[in-house]
């Protein structure tokens, strides 16, 4: 086995020590940046995944540690199966599973309160490389999403990319963004589709 020597190190770290600031070179982002940059990309950063079989319990753990509210769901060929965020693990949609089952909450699993991948909605790479930050906004909210996947076509067929996160996109812009709550009546609707 190859043999490191230590680094040498300076030491004591005192008199007027600053910090690096990320250089100028790093965009301000504004609803009119490209899209591309509030992206996750797949291909620089590792997504965070879990697995069906998983406890919500766990899922939570690796999301708080991961820092992340929402994780990919693989199968065991690492194809996508669907997503599971934080809201579906620690809403009601657990506690009312273990309530209607008869179970302690730490056995409700992923794959009993993911979204499945046959529900999710995502954007074609191509569309997102001529679109504003402002457009992955506005089809967000209007979709009422906090989330949404940008695909690819790769040798295998098609994979995820991206993810864009609505918290993300809101921390990078300074701003706060919501996600419209659904209408309650047939007033709202209306005055939704007319505005």
């Amino acid at each position: 086995m190859r043999s490191y020597p230590a680094l040498s190190s300076r030491r004591p770290l005192t008199g007027g020590v600053r910090l690096c600031r990320p250089s100028q070179e790093q965009p301000e982002i504004t609803l009119d940046s490209p899209a591309l940059l509030v992206m996750t990309d797949l291909t620089q950063v590792a997504a965070a995944v879990a697995l069906p079989g998983m406890s919500v319990g766990e899922a939570n753990r690796y999301m708080i540690n991961r820092g992340v509210r929402m994780l990919l769901v693989l199968d065991e060929q690492d194809l996508l199966v669907g997503i599971v965020t934080a809201t579906d693990i620690l809403g009601e949609k657990p506690v009312t599973l273990a309530r209607e089952r008869g179970v302690r909450h730490s056995e409700i699993l992923v794959g009993d309160v993911m979204t499945p991948a046959s529900r999710l909605d995502a954007f074609d790479l191509r569309t997102i490389e001529g679109a504003c930050v402002g457009h992955v906004v506005a089809s967000l909210q209007r979709t009422r999403r906090h989330h949404a996947l940008v695909t690819q076509h790769g040798e295998d067929g098609i994979e995820v990319r991206g993810i864009f996160s609505l918290s993300q996109i809101a921390r990078q812009l300074g701003t706060p963004l919501q996600v419209p709550e659904a209408a309650d009546s047939f007033a709202e609707i209306e005055a939704a589709l007319v505005h």
